[in-house]
């Protein structure tokens, strides 16, 4: 049995600009998508209910599943995950270092059922892990701690299924932390593999964070200061058959979300989100 799911990562960027007017874009986007599993970042817990509304999806908020609250959660957001099917929280991982003791964002894993059939049909569970990094651009010995964490977090709830990871890594792709995650470099003396997504099947740069998008200009000047800056920061990991030697989980398509203003000029967020086509299944 062949299941197909259908992966979304987006950067909220929490209330910053017309935020109602973006929430309805990105809640209009989402129910033409009709995705089965969605990573939000920067999203508000009173922002969640509005942006699944009509879409089908569970959706859960990191302010309801942990004891921890960081600050400034009510001003930047948080971490959030929305899934066809209804999931189960298996842990909340705080990411915080002590070079950005404020930053919000938490990392979710949850256990998602799959399948295209009746509930307890598909294939099984999914690990399904939204989390973010830090951001500043000198960061990324922070960010090399965090992806160790959370290569750590994976091996703790791994299922069958190959594990699907989406965020805003706020990293480009020839950074040491999304060279570990990818396979090609240690970090530590450890290594591992995921796929990504958007190398197998993405087409063009793929840039998410871009000086191409108004909504990027005032960010991109504080944090970089240089003019037509343009990355991919925004990614969408699956998996590899070295830690789920009894299933696979083909990408099909890996696309450009939420990167076309609306007819009236809206744009969704200062990030373009990342859209995945899987085929999930078991080999045996």
């Amino acid at each position: 049995m062949v299941t197909h799911l259908r992966v979304v990562t987006l950067n909220v960027w929490n209330t910053r600009g017309d935020a109602a007017a973006r929430m309805a874009l990105i809640n209009a986007e989402l129910r033409r998508l009709e995705p089965d599993l969605v990573a939000f970042q920067e999203v508000l817990p009173e922002q969640l209910p509005g942006l699944t509304d009509g879409t089908g999806l569970h959706g859960t908020h990191q302010s309801g599943t942990s004891a921890t609250a960081p600050p400034y959660v009510d001003r930047y957001g948080g971490t959030a995950i929305a899934t066809r099917r209804p999931h189960r929280v298996v842990e909340v991982l705080d990411q915080r270092g002590p070079n950005a003791p404020d930053v919000p964002w938490l990392t979710l894993a949850a256990h998602v059922p799959v399948g295209d059939g009746p509930e307890g049909s598909g294939p099984g569970d999914v690990l399904f892990i939204a989390p973010t990094t830090s951001f500043w651009p000198d960061a990324e010995a922070e960010r090399e701690r965090q992806v160790l964490a959370l290569t750590d977090l994976e091996a703790r709830h791994r299922t069958a299924l190959p594990t699907v990871i989406a965020g805003d890594f706020n990293a480009d792709p020839d950074a040491s932390s999304i060279r570990y995650l990818t396979g090609r470099q240690s970090l530590s003396g450890r290594s591992t593999h995921f796929h990504d997504a958007w190398e197998v099947a993405g087409s063009g740069p793929g840039h998410t964070w871009t000086a191409d998008n108004p909504l990027a200009a005032e960010d991109i000047g504080i944090l970089v200061g240089q003019p037509g800056h343009r990355r991919r920061l925004d990614y969408v990991f699956i998996g590899s058959p070295h830690a789920h030697p009894d299933a696979f989980a083909r990408v099909r398509a890996a696309r450009l979300a939420f990167d076309e203003p609306s007819a009236e000029g809206v744009r969704a967020s200062d990030h373009y989100g990342v859209v995945a086509d899987l085929e999930v299944g078991r080999t045996g």
